[in-house]
C-alpha cells in the first residue's frame, strides 16, 4: 500500500471550559520539514508534539496549528505593554505612509498576537491529555487522507509500469529479425562502397559477430523486467514509506530502457522505447508525492 504526502487532518474537542483544535497538513518534500504553530502555554509540550508529529508522518511538508479557544467563561486577563509598545511604532508608520488615520491603531495593536493573554493561565494534565488525544485524532485523519490519494497514485503507476513491460514484448517481437537487419544493411554498404569482391568475407563475419554482440539487447531486457518486477514487490510491502526506494527502482529501469534504444538500430525497437520512456517519465512525476 501506498501513501501520499498529501494529506489533512482535523480534530477538535469540547473539554471543560475549552475548545481544543487541531489542524495538520503536509505536502511533498524530500524531507520532515515541519512548520508547528501552538499557543505559549503548550511550548513546555512542544518536544513531544513535534515527536509524535515526525514519528507518524515520517515525511513531508508539514504545517500544524493548535488552537485553545476559551468556552464562553470570563477570565481575568493581563496586556503585554511592552510588546504592544513595540507593535505600535511600525503600524503608526505604516499609517502615516499610507495616509491612514490611527484613531482605531489602539485597536489593532490589541488585537496582535500575545498583547492580551489570560492572567496566570495554564494548562493541566488533564487537560493536556484531552488535547494530545485532539492531536492523534487530527494525525490519524491526515494519515486516512493520505493512504486514499496513495490508492489512486498506486493503481496509476502500476499501469504505468505494466505499459513498461507491454512493450518489452513488442519489442521481443522484432528482436530475431534485428540481427539479420543489420547484417543485410552493412552488407549492402560495404557493396556499395567497396564492391561485393574487394573484402574478406571470413574476417568480415568475425566483425559481424562481435558488432551484433555489441548492440545485443538480452541483458537489458532481462534487467528490465527484474526491475518491474521488484517495483510491483516493493508497491505491495506493508512498509509506507517506500517512496525514495521506488524512485531508485524507476532510475535502474530508465538507464535500462536508454541503453536499449541507443543499441537498438531498429526503427521499430526505437518506437517501443519512445513509449516506455513516456511511461517512465509519468511514473517518476507520480513518485514524487509518495511518502
Amino acid at each position: 500500500m501506498l501513501y501520499s504526502m498529501t494529506g489533512y487532518g482535523r480534530a477538535e474537542l469540547n473539554f471543560n471550559d475549552k475548545i481544543f483544535i487541531v489542524e495538520v497538513k503536509s505536502l511533498n518534500g524530500k524531507q520532515f520539514d515541519l512548520r508547528l504553530n501552538i499557543p505559549s502555554l503548550l511550548k513546555p509540550y512542544e518536544i513531544e508534539i513535534r515527536n509524535k508529529l515526525n514519528e507518524v508522518i515520517l515525511r513531508g511538508s508539514v504545517e500544524c496549528n493548535i488552537n485553545i479557544k476559551s468556552n464562553g467563561v470570563s477570565k481575568p486577563v493581563s496586556v503585554n505593554k511592552e510588546l504592544a509598545k513595540s507593535y505600535f511604532q511600525p503600524i503608526a508608520e505604516l499609517a502615516s505612509e499610507l495616509g491612514i488615520g490611527t484613531d482605531n491603531i489602539l485597536s489593532t495593536i490589541l488585537k496582535m498576537p500575545d498583547v492580551i493573554s489570560s492572567t496566570n493561565e495554564v494548562i493541566s494534565e488533564e487537560e493536556w491529555k484531552a488535547l494530545y488525544s485532539v492531536l492523534l485524532q487530527a494525525i490519524t485523519h491526515l494519515m486516512n487522507h493520505r493512504r486514499d490519494e496513495g490508492k489512486s497514485i498506486e493503481k496509476d503507476l502500476v499501469e504505468r509500469v505494466a505499459a513498461i513491460s507491454e512493450q518489452q514484448a513488442v519489442i521481443e517481437k522484432f528482436e530475431p529479425n534485428r540481427r539479420s537487419k543489420v547484417k543485410e544493411n552493412l552488407l549492402k554498404q560495404l557493396e556499395q562502397h567497396i564492391g561485393a569482391d574487394k573484402y574478406d568475407t571470413n574476417r568480415l563475419e568475425q566483425e559481424l559477430i562481435y558488432y551484433i554482440e555489441k548492440i545485443d539487447i538480452s541483458e537489458e531486457r532481462v534487467r528490465l523486467a527484474n526491475h518491474c518486477a521488484y517495483f510491483n514487490t516493493i508497491l505491495k510491502e506493508a512498509d509506507p514509506s517506500k517512496g525514495k526506494k521506488l524512485s531508485f527502482i524507476l532510475q535502474e529501469m530508465g538507464r535500462e530502457i536508454n541503453t536499449t534504444g541507443s543499441k537498438a538500430n531498429d526503427v521499430d525497437i526505437q518506437k517501443a522505447v519512445i513509449q516506455m520512456k513516456d511511461e517512465l517519465e509519468k511514473a517518476k512525476e507520480q513518485i514524487l508525492n509518495v511518502l
